[in-house]
C-alpha cells in the first residue's frame, strides 16, 4: 500500500470532528449473511471470536473460584489489627520555595508537547537541497493537510482504515511531496493523534506486514534515536515494457505522532538517503 497524495503550506487544519466519527458508529448492522474469509487489511485488529470468549470464560471461572477459596481460608485465621491512621513521619516544607529558586518550566524547544500543539506542517523536515515540490500531488491537498478519508485513500481496504483511524483518535495528518529529477519522488506524512498509544499503535501496524513478500521482504533497520522505528528497502518490482520500480520506506513514532517516509525511483535507492531523511524528521519531534 503506497502513500499517494501529499502537501503544502498553509493555515492549520481543525481536528477531526465528531462527525466523521458519528458516520462510522451510525452504520446501520449487516443482515446475516454466509461466513466468508475476510480480506487482509493493513492495520490487523485483534482476534476476536471463539477462542477469545473460551479464554474469557476461563478467567472468569478462575476468579470465582480463587475467591471462594480464599474466602475460606480467611474465615479461619484470627483478625489481623489493622495500622495506625495517622502517619507522623510524613512531612512539608513550612514555606514554598521562593519565586527565584522555582525550576523553570521547559523551554518549547525541549518540551515536545509544545512543538506538536502548534502548526504541524512546520514540523515536517525541510526539503533537501536538489529537490522540488511535486506541485502534481500537493494541488490535491487542502492548504497542507488530509482529512481522515482522503489519508485512508493511501491504503488497499480505505473504508477499514478509515474506521481504524477514527477508533484510534485521529487528530490530524500533514505531508509533504517532493520529486527530484525525472523519476525520484519521496512523501512525508505526520500522523498526530490523540495519544503517544495510538501513534505508536499505528506505526506497529504498518511495521507488522512489512517482512513480508509482497511488501519490503525484509526485517528493516533501526533508525537511531528511535526505540522502535525502522526503515526499509524494498526489491525491485520489474515488469516488461516498464521501468523498474524502487522504494524505500521509513516508519516510527514520537510521542503523539506517527511519521510515514516513502522514496520511490526508477533507479536504486541507497539506505542511505532513506535513513538521513527519517533521523532528521526525528529530530524534528
Amino acid at each position: 500500500m503506497h502513500p499517494k497524495d501529499s502537501v503544502s503550506d498553509g493555515q492549520p487544519e481543525p481536528p477531526v470532528d465528531a462527525a466523521e466519527a458519528a458516520e462510522v458508529g451510525e452504520r446501520p448492522e449487516a443482515a446475516a449473511e454466509p461466513v466468508v474469509e475476510p480480506a487482509a487489511v493493513a492495520v490487523k485488529r485483534r482476534p476476536r471470536g471463539r477462542t477469545t470468549l473460551i479464554i474469557a470464560a476461563a478467567a472468569v471461572l478462575g476468579i470465582a473460584g480463587g475467591v471462594a477459596t480464599g474466602y475460606t481460608v480467611q474465615a479461619d485465621r484470627a483478625p489481623t489489627p489493622l495500622a495506625a491512621l495517622s502517619q507522623p513521619g510524613l512531612a512539608y516544607p513550612a514555606k514554598a520555595l521562593p519565586a527565584g529558586k522555582a525550576p523553570d518550566p521547559l523551554p518549547a524547544s525541549q518540551d515536545r508537547r509544545v512543538r506538536t500543539e502548534g502548526d504541524l506542517r512546520k514540523l515536517i523536515v525541510p526539503r533537501p537541497k536538489g529537490w522540488q515540490e511535486d506541485k502534481a500531488l500537493t494541488a490535491l491537498t487542502q492548504d497542507g493537510w488530509l482529512g481522515a478519508a482522503d489519508y485512508a485513500m493511501n491504503f488497499e481496504n480505505e473504508d477499514y482504515m478509515y474506521g481504524d483511524l477514527l477508533d484510534q483518535g485521529l487528530r490530524r495528518v500533514a505531508g509533504t511531496s517532493w520529486k527530484k529529477g525525472e523519476y525520484r519522488a519521496a512523501d512525508v506524512y505526520l500522523v498526530q493523534f490523540r495519544s503517544g498509544a495510538a501513534a505508536a499503535a499505528h506505526a506497529e501496524d504498518q511495521r507488522s506486514y512489512m517482512p513480508d513478500e509482497k511488501s519490503a521482504g525484509n526485517e528493516g533497520t533501526a533508525i537511531k534515536g528511535s526505540a522502535e522505528g525502522r526503515y526499509y528497502l524494498f526489491p525491485a518490482e520489474r515488469k516488461a515494457g516498464y521501468l523498474p520500480f524502487y522504494q524505500a520506506r521509513a516508519i516510527f513514532s514520537r510521542g503523539d505522532v506517527m511519521v510515514d517516509i516513502h522514496i520511490y525511483d526508477s533507479a536504486p535507492i541507497s539506505k542511505k538517503d532513506i535513513r538521513t531523511l527519517a533521523e532528521r524528521q526525528l529530530e524534528r519531534l
